[in-house]
């Protein structure tokens, strides 16, 4: 994974953005693609977005370093667009191979949850909305979910998304 270059993206970006959290966790959150902080740092939802996500985990008291999370691509594609459907297939088998043993995944945003489920959504309507998927063979349930750059502008958003998380809370094993 250090030297992929099975797609065009790796011509642009500084860092391959790899996973983080807890890799045995039952729950993932996956977004779309790196951001310019992500590509910087090398790690998945510490720029703007991630300040929110994580600011909402903390609030419903779920710790980010007991869920694990990634993306559906893992270098940043230029100018922040979505990734190509090609690009996201080059990483489908890396995410499908981190996500296989999972319960639930919260596929945080339209361009996660197409990857995941196959199709396109529609979030007013399907956000907090469960689908079962076949990931490596194993039946898993993908969450659809706002992203949380959505919740800059959408307090239905922001309501949305911490109902999400709450909703991956219950999915965590208790202590």
């Amino acid at each position: 994974m250090i030297s992929c270059e099975d797609c065009p993206l790796c011509e642009g970006r500084q860092n391959i953005v790899m996973p983080d959290g807890d890799p045995q966790s039952p729950v993932a959150f996956v977004g779309e693609a790196p951001g310019a902080d992500e590509d910087r740092l090398g790690k998945p939802f510490v720029g703007k977005s991630g300040k929110v996500l994580s600011r909402l985990m903390e609030e419903v008291g779920l710790a980010r370093s007991s869920v694990f999370i990634t993306n559906t691509v893992k270098c940043r594609p230029p100018n922040n667009r979505d990734p190509t459907s090609k690009e996201m297939e080059a990483c489908y088998p890396r995410l499908e191979q981190e996500l296989k043993d999972r319960k639930l995944i919260i596929a945080l945003g339209r361009s996660a949850a197409k990857d995941l489920i196959g199709r396109d959504v529609k979030m007013g309507s399907e956000a907090n909305t469960m689908i079962p998927v076949m990931i490596a063979g194993n039946e898993i349930k993908v969450l659809i979910a706002y992203h949380p750059a959505a919740t800059f502008y959408s307090r239905k958003a922001l309501e949305s998304l911490k109902n999400s998380i709450e909703i991956a809370k219950e999915y965590m094993p208790s202590k």
